[in-house]
């Protein structure tokens, strides 16, 4: 094989790596529509993953709606696999599309008849039945570059950082097993975020603290209901995405970002990770720069 072969070669395997990891995580092992199992197929432009039933409706729908490709048979560009990996999958897409789901609606199953799979994946993607009434989305490609922010944080944590952009540290609790802080922090979310970082510590006077357990926040479903909604003022209090609990994460329970009082916020309730037991509390909240 010639050199000029094989490099092409190895960047769409390289690709096809992080498409497949991407499609192993819990959210994307079911059908962003029916919640079918092991979905072998993906809508690039969109996001999402899908099960075969679910991809010939898309399919119908037509490229500049929803670009449908196999996983596993399919070529992709890496124009598709950035896309898919920049809106990170089936939870994310749909704390989007489905974010004004009536309550009491139910979404198609997995045994669901090709009218009832049409009815729905037209109404959420082509009609946009289910986004906030004032959004459109143009390009079903999701994109939240070039937005900035600062994320205002109520914690109950002991230290944190992302990316090791910005490090803050709450003060001790002395002699104390259910310690509660009080306290508020301000993190610059950068262009190229990743996972909120916490560790809780055992103080110690006569020698390095001892780590009592971790844990990491994903910031996506935050962002993207912020990007969505723009300004919050402007509506009631509501509910405007979710991050789902799932065995990938250190989830309690499944963690709501809601609009209260013309503010962004969002409850989180995590499970300390690489200690016995503990859990830990806090309160997320979007603030534009210019506050």
């Amino acid at each position: 094989m010639s050199g000029r072969y094989n490099r092409p070669d190895r960047n769409f395997t390289g690709k096809s790596r992080k498409l497949k990891e991407l499609m192993l995580k819990s959210d994307n092992r079911t059908c962003a529509d029916c919640s079918g199992s092991d979905p072998k197929w993906a809508s690039a432009n969109i996001g999402v993953f899908l099960c075969l039933k679910c991809s010939d409706v898309h399919r119908s729908l037509g490229p500049e709606i929803s670009k449908v490709l196999s996983v596993t048979l399919d070529e992709w560009e890496d124009a598709d696999i950035d896309s898919m990996i920049e809106v990170g999958g089936n939870s994310y897409a749909n704390s989007i599309y489905e974010a004004f789901l009536p309550q009491g609606y139910k979404k198609p199953r997995p045994d669901a008849s090709i009218e009832e799979r049409t009815n729905f994946i037209r109404s959420k993607y082509e009609l946009q039945e289910f986004l906030k009434p004032s959004l459109r989305i143009v390009s079903s490609k999701m994109s939240f570059r070039n937005y900035d922010s600062i994320n205002s944080m109520k914690t109950s944590g002991s230290s944190f950082s992302m990316k090791k952009i910005e490090k803050v540290q709450t003060t001790v609790k002395k002699s104390n097993l259910n310690p509660v802080w009080d306290e508020v922090f301000k993190l610059r979310v950068p262009q190229h975020y990743g996972p909120l970082k916490l560790q809780v510590y055992d103080h110690d006077l006569f020698s390095a603290d001892d780590i009592m357990g971790e844990a990491e926040i994903d910031l996506q479903p935050m962002v993207t209901s912020a990007l969505a909604f723009g300004d919050p003022s402007v509506f009631g209090d509501m509910q405007i995405g979710k991050w789902f609990r799932t065995s990938d994460n250190a989830l309690i329970d499944d963690s709501i970002v809601n609009i209260v009082d013309g503010k962004i916020k969002q409850e989180v309730s995590l499970k300390l990770q690489n200690v016995e037991s503990g859990d830990l509390d806090l309160e997320l909240e979007w603030v534009p720069l210019e506050e």
